[in-house]
This record gives structure tokens, C-alpha cells and sequence, in this order.
């Protein structure tokens, strides 16, 4: 099943520099090896704005709810998920 996924993140004000960069190497890892195994089918950022907008081709809802969470900046996040369908006028 394909869904697209808005992700907004809002990373406390009173994280650390070194909590901040570690939390997002964690981040770029994970959501790298998920693009690696095709699960994460892309990935745009959203211009000015902390916010990314991507395509996942996952089994389930249960799956990518659990991929979701999996992300080390989920607790910062503000997630949309809506599942996509083929259009009939797609070549």
C-alpha cells in the first residue's frame, strides 16, 4: 500500500547541541535504511519550513504506524498520513 506522509517537527527549545545532533544522526540513519530497503519511496522537503512530505510502500496501516513510530523524532512530530489509491487515468 502506498501512503503519502506529511511529517512537521518541532524540536524542543531546550535540547542540547550535542542531544540535537545526535538525535538527528539517528534520524538520518533510520530513515536512510528504511529508503535503502524501499519502504521509503521518496522524501521532499517543504521550502521554509521544518517539514518533509514522502511516499511509503508498506504492507499495512499497522506497518507503517510502526515505522512511523520507529523514527527517533517522532515525539517531536506532527504526522499526516493519507493512504493513496491508483487513479483511472493514470498511464
Amino acid at each position: 500500500m502506498l501512503y503519502l506522509v506529511r511529517m512537521d517537527v518541532t524540536l524542543p527549545a531546550d535540547l542540547s547541541p550535542e542531544d540535537t545532533a545526535d538525535l538527528l544522526a539517528r534520524e538520518k540513519a533510520y530513515s536512510q535504511d528504511l529508503q535503502r530497503d524501499g519502504r521509503w519511496k521518496e522524501i521532499w522537503r517543504v521550502v521554509g519550513e521544518y517539514a518533509n512530505y514522502s511516499i511509503f510502500d508498506v504492507a499495512d496501516n499497522d506497518e507503517l504506524h510502526s515505522l512511523l513510530g520507529g523514527l527517533p523524532l517522532f515525539p517531536h512530530m506532527r504526522i499526516h498520513v493519507t493512504p493513496l489509491a491508483t487513479h483511472p487515468s493514470h498511464i
